[in-house]
């Protein structure tokens, strides 16, 4: 049976995100033995022009949301959202939104090594659960070693340019599809879902796409009531997130 691809387009940054991850997770469990897939993470910077040190996050988000009460009040709709996937979002220690470019560098690395889905996971939980900044190299070499990647390799690896020009190939092609929020899922060229979906949207997307390459008709017997996401154009935008 053929292996459908997935390639998921965030920001580490971004914590529906983190949310449509543990979403994605769910629907993957819940596929039928035997159904092969592959997930790939994609680059997308939500603040590209973000100072390599990244800014105050109060600084940031009272400056994008007109108040920090108002601020405070998406943050707490969010935690409502990432409790019922048992994430606890830290986001009242969070100090800085940083530039998130070498954390896309990293998941590249991560991805090379074999571990790209574990460094994504280090990277939202370091973020999101810990406060810790993803944009300081130390924090993102302890990352690496965490997945299983020498710190050494990843340090060098962060330090330089490696990876780079790849990280910035990729994004540019995306915009270039008209993508401007995240998450976004990608689903064997074919069929496109934006935001954190429930996982039972998840599951009938992708077995609609496994139909395309081979695998059983409607294997869980989804009710024929689901409905089908597929993103227009204007969707796209209709995310929430650190932008």
């Amino acid at each position: 049976m053929s292996k459908l691809y997935i390639r998921v387009i965030s920001d580490v940054v971004c914590p529906w995100c983190f949310i449509g991850k543990r979403r994605l997770e769910r629907a993957l469990r819940m596929l039928p033995e035997g159904i092969a897939t592959e997930v790939h993470w994609a680059p997308f910077q939500l603040n590209p022009g973000m100072p390599p040190e990244g800014i105050a996050r109060m600084q940031y988000r009272t400056a994008k949301f007109g108040s920090l009460e108002r601020s405070r009040q998406l943050d707490l709709q969010v935690a409502r959202a990432g409790a019922e996937e048992e994430i606890n979002f830290a986001f009242d220690r969070i100090s800085r939104t940083p530039n998130t470019f070498r954390a896309h560098r990293l998941i590249r690395l991560g991805t090379l090594e074999g571990v790209g889905n574990t460094v994504v996971e280090g990277l939202f939980r370091a973020y999101f659960v810990d406060a810790a900044d993803v944009g300081d190299p130390d924090v993102l070499t302890v990352v690496a070693s965490e997945a299983g990647i020498d710190a050494s390799r990843a340090r060098h690896f962060l330090e330089g340019e490696d990876g780079a020009a790849e990280v910035c190939a990729e994004e540019e092609e995306i915009r270039r599809l008209g993508v401007t929020g995240v998450p976004l899922f990608v689903i064997d060229d074919r069929f496109q879902i934006s935001g954190a979906q429930p996982s039972e949207i998840l599951v009938e997307t992708l077995l609609r796409a496994g139909q395309n390459i081979g695998w059983p008709s409607n294997p869980l017997r989804m009710p024929a009531s689901r409905r089908l996401t597929k993103i227009s154009g204007e969707d796209r935008g209709r995310v929430a997130g650190e932008r």
